[in-house]
């Protein structure tokens, strides 16, 4: 019975220790948490330091490529990609089964100015980045751009990305091939992105991609996801194999092939052209070298002239015609 003698304090003494096993429970792994984290051992550095860098709710067991960016800030992510960071003298780290991880970054100053950040972003799998300020000593410092890419978007796989519609009749006889090239992207920054200005490059075999600029109108807000539609258009007469690919902030977001069908119908014209042509050609010529050959008779009056018709004799007058054997006349 609780009211019981001697049953109070094994009561409360039962409490206690319920209490101080859910206190002493492990904290739950930082994955749970949500979003990847970044801290620093120091705000500042100078070329030739370190600093360490520790992180917190990444994937387990997730491939990281660590920077010192320049041109960049905490929420608006790297501006200009990875061509604004020093990445001669970057690390890479694996994480941990919880998440985390700790390494020891070489300091280096970046090909850009400062405002600076140590960011990390995974190089594999499910894309996925955090950035931490971060100034380096000595370092110039310019502000930032007003209306710079924030590089805070990042495609979600799995959902329908690809190259939509197919090709008409006037690509079959060499028109540009056309595709709307379809994604959604996440906005993983703290700030929203506004009317962003995507890359789309294509390009065929070893050759580098030729890029350019498609603008897109509309607000993403923090954590929210957008379906966006952007026209991809190649020369015309193209065919063979092709790789679209698709840039933001100065990274890579997704590349699509395309096989694209040779121009059947142009083939089929040339090769008629080339056969109509010189045939028309050859009879043309044929039908001068026959009336060179064969010019046509004079006419007179309409009429061709008689055999018998003398060519001095005056208009109206008859040629006599004389008896064989008969001589000259005498006078």
């Amino acid at each position: 019975m609780v009211n019981g003698k001697g049953s109070g304090p094994g009561l409360w003494a039962a409490v206690v220790l319920a209490l101080l096993g859910v206190l002493l429970l492990p904290p739950a792994p930082a994955s749970a948490a949500g979003k990847p984290t970044v801290t620093l051992s120091k705000s500042q550095a100078g070329k030739g330091g370190s600093v360490t860098v520790k992180g917190a709710g990444w994937r387990p067991n997730a491939l990281l490529m660590l920077l010192i960016c320049g041109q960049s800030k905490p929420g608006r992510g790297v501006i200009g990609g990875t061509g604004s960071c020093a990445n001669s003298e970057g690390r890479a780290v694996t994480t941990d089964k919880g998440g985390a991880f700790s390494k020891r970054l070489p300091v280096a100053e970046p090909p850009k100015p400062c405002p600076c950040v140590v960011h990390v972003a995974t190089v594999t799998g499910k894309k996925a980045r955090a950035d931490a300020a971060f100034k380096v000593a000595g370092h110039p410092v310019e502000p930032l751009p007003e209306h710079a890419e924030s590089g805070s978007l990042s495609t979600l796989t799995g959902t329908g990305t690809g190259l939509d519609g197919s090709s008409g009749l006037l690509t079959w006889f060499g028109a540009p091939p056309r595709r709307t090239l379809a994604f959604t992207v996440d906005n993983v920054g703290s700030e929203p992105v506004k009317d962003p200005v995507f890359q789309v490059g294509t390009s065929h075999g070893v050759f580098a991609p030729q890029w350019e600029e498609r603008p897109w109108r509309g607000t993403i807000a923090p954590g929210k996801k957008a379906r966006i539609e952007l026209p991809v258009e190649l020369s015309a007469g193209a065919h063979g194999d092709y790789l679209v690919s698709l840039k933001f902030g100065g990274e890579i977001l997704a590349e699509q092939p395309w096989e694209v069908g040779r121009p059947w119908g142009a083939t089929v014209f040339w090769i008629l052209l080339c056969l109509v042509v010189p045939a028309a050609v050859f009879r043309l010529g044929m039908a001068a070298i026959d009336h060179l050959r064969h010019p046509p008779g004079r006419h007179r009056g309409g009429r061709p002239l008689s055999s018998g018709t003398s060519r001095g004799a005056p208009p109206g007058a008859r040629g006599t015609a004389r008896p064989a054997g008969d001589g000259p006349r005498s006078p």
